[in-house]
């Protein structure tokens, strides 16, 4: 049994008014991650306005497409795309200004967009960028489901494989898992890892070690499981679609403002300055 508590996406509105729905926490509480956005729509106008230049600093993204399209460009000549299956990573790093570009296909868009915190030694870094097709996610099957790997290696009821990508930040994985109705999921983590699973579709239990009981995360919920829970059991009380967030706290202190996320309030305050000077970069919409 684990210690987990359950948080549920709220919507609201970024970019050029792109409707989405949102958990974020910059106290510490789902470390190292600092956000997780689902982006879904099948009607144009929610999202078409897409994500026009905007500064980042002191972390990454990872953003991951079930439906439709995105097109990346940034201060530091980085331009990509990708459609359905697959993902982009960027790590913002010391600074740079980058926009994303809905493209459409006949189920409108759905994706997420996950921030991923950097420790203090990696949050002046350079800049960097890349694609992930879908091609090149590798796909495993085990007993009651499949999962899609994107980054770092997952184990599922003793199956093993090695994510697209090698781990985000410092010590962060993502993998996008189907569990058939009624089928339980052995997830095994390394050791110092916590588990977040937000489930996008049907509803997914587990068992509470404080009460006993099966606690239940539905559609948009979020259940953030201990520091202390290397084994996790996942049970699937419909067919369901669930993104998996595996990471190492980094346990530093998060100061954050709007796009920057940083230690401390005064490096803050010089991203602010970085940014208006012309810093990080520019780029035209």
């Amino acid at each position: 049994m684990n210690t987990f508590h359950i948080r549920y996406a709220q919507p609201t509105e970024d970019g050029a008014g792109v409707k989405i729905r949102r958990i974020s926490e910059f106290t510490g509480a789902i470390d190292p991650f600092l956000m997780v956005d689902e982006l879904k729509s099948t009607i144009k106008d929610d999202y078409i306005g897409g994500f026009p230049p905007h500064p980042h600093r002191g972390f990454e993204t990872l953003t991951y497409l079930l439906h439709g399209g995105l097109k990346h460009r940034d201060s530091e000549g980085h331009q990509g795309g990708v459609s359905r299956g697959g993902a982009q990573w960027m790590r913002a790093g010391s600074g740079v200004v980058h926009s994303e570009m809905p493209t459409t296909d006949s189920d409108g868009l759905h994706g997420f967009q996950v921030w991923i915190n950097l420790p203090a030694a990696l949050k002046m870094s350079a800049p960097t960028y890349r694609d992930i097709q879908a091609s090149e996610i590798p796909q495993i099957a085990f007993t009651g489901g499949e999962a899609r790997l994107i980054a770092d290696r997952w184990q599922f009821n003793g199956t093993t494989g090695d994510g697209a990508m090698p781990t985000l930040g410092d010590g962060a994985g993502m993998a996008d898992v189907r569990l058939n109705a009624g089928a339980t999921v052995e997830v095994k983590l390394p050791e110092g890892y916590r588990l977040m699973a937000y489930v996008y579709a049907g509803a997914v239990s587990a068992p509470r070690q404080d009460t006993g009981v099966e606690g239940k995360a539905e559609n948009g919920g979020l259940m953030v499981f201990g520091r202390g829970d290397q084994t996790v059991r996942l049970h699937s009380e419909t067919a369901s679609g669930v993104l998996l967030l595996s990471g190492k706290p980094i346990d530093e202190p998060i100061a954050h403002r709007g796009p920057f996320v940083m230690n401390t309030p005064a490096e803050l305050q010089q991203a602010i300055i970085d940014y208006q000077s012309g810093a990080m970069g520019r780029l035209d919409r």
